[in-house]
């Protein structure tokens, strides 16, 4: 199995790194990897099984999930590798996130962009490689998942679609583990907010339960109107009604006096309202 040095040179922070680097639209890129906080994390089964099913999807030896530091390329995934990262050279990972368009090299060793990249020019001797850019929902490119052989080839347009879904895979775990992020670094304003959300709502719930209590001797009211009086319903309540603005309290004082006098057995042929009066 070919092997990337595990081992980088000395990064040249002087160095220009590619076309981007000076650019103001790298500095927003930046901002966005930062915003991920996914650099120098800890190996991840949702993106290994990922390069994994690239690698024998192509019957390529390499395939990777690349992020795009400064100077470096980090490795959040590599099968067929046992590096974690390289250094930031161009024609490779560092300029493929320069489109959102999926970047082709059938055979670095003719193709210009790529004749100067170490792995190329090197003991691995990178013959082949296509990547699709990592793009977030506000349009950054984090970096890339891309596929590697040390033999020439090409990539059909099925390949190239497979290759963009697969990419797309990546990109949704990758927006998953945000917003995962985000839920565990609420400040303690925003816990205080939830906190007394639920507060509210769980009053809001007591009101309701006690309203239901309240409609139940209502309820209990009305029948004992409509019984004494032989009423109908309407009739019972627009008497109730009648002699209270305040609804929920004095309506129920009617009820719950009514119920305990006919539980009592009390019997009355007195108008049942002059209780609300008295």
């Amino acid at each position: 199995m070919p092997n990337l040095p595990t081992q980088l040179p000395p990064v040249d922070g002087s160095l220009a790194l590619d076309e981007s680097t000076d650019d103001t639209a790298e500095i927003a890129r930046m901002e966005a990897v930062r915003r991920y906080d996914i650099l120098d994390t800890p190996p991840d089964g949702a993106f290994d099984r990922i390069t994994e099913l690239a690698a024998r999807l192509f019957e390529v030896p390499i395939a990777i999930v690349s992020i795009v530091d400064t100077d470096r390329i980090w490795f959040k995934s590599h099968f067929g590798v046992e590096a974690e990262e390289i250094s930031r050279d161009p024609g490779l990972c560092a300029s493929a996130i320069m489109s959102d368009d999926l970047y082709l090299v059938e055979d670095a060793r003719t193709d210009p962009r790529t004749l100067a990249n170490p792995l190329v020019a090197g003991s691995l001797g990178l013959r082949f490689y296509a990547a699709h850019p990592l793009v977030t929902q506000d349009g950054y490119r984090l970096g890339t998942l891309c596929i590697i052989d040390q033999e020439p080839r090409q990539l059909s347009d099925d390949e190239a679609a497979t290759l963009t879904a697969l990419a797309g895979m990546v990109m949704d775990s990758l927006e998953l583990r945000l917003a995962a992020l985000r839920l565990s670094r609420l400040d303690a304003d925003e816990r205080r907010a939830i906190s007394a959300d639920i507060e509210h709502y769980k009053t809001e719930s007591e009101q309701l339960q006690q309203g239901l209590e309240s409609n139940r001797e209502i309820g209990k009211a009305l029948g004992l109107v409509m019984a004494m009086y032989k009423i109908d319903d309407q009739s019972a309540f627009q008497k109730l009604r009648g002699h209270s603005r305040e609804l929920n309290i004095r309506l129920r004082k009617i009820a719950e006096d009514m119920v305990a006098h006919h539980n009592a057995g009390y019997s009355s042929t007195s108008d049942p309202d002059e209780a609300a009066v008295s």
